[in-house]
């Protein structure tokens, strides 16, 4: 990778997958699950949002741009985000 590359974050952004078990959490009916994105040495936040619905599973992915040195911290607002998306749009998420 290129020393600008590096420097103003033109890399590879890869999806890490649900984050270990501090990584996804049951709210309301939904399933909400980090899935971070790293980035160089940073975390970006990204997460998916799952409920069933009329038999069938439903996901919302999200992305933000806020950008985290501590994978713990990155979990933990991914999941506050999925929070505040479930209560601000409830099954809205799916339509």
């Amino acid at each position: 990778m290129s020393l600008f590359k590096k420097l103003f974050g033109g890399g590879n952004q890869t999806p890490e997958g649900p984050a270990g078990p501090d990584g996804e959490e049951e709210y309301k009916g939904f399933t909400i699950r980090a899935t971070l994105m790293k980035q160089g040495s940073e975390y970006g936040l990204a997460g998916e949002i799952e409920k069933t619905v009329d038999g069938q599973v439903k996901t919302h992915r999200f992305i933000r741009a806020d950008r985290f040195n501590d994978k713990s911290e990155a979990v933990a607002a991914a999941l506050r985000k999925g929070r505040q998306l479930v209560d601000e749009q409830g099954d809205g998420l799916f339509g």
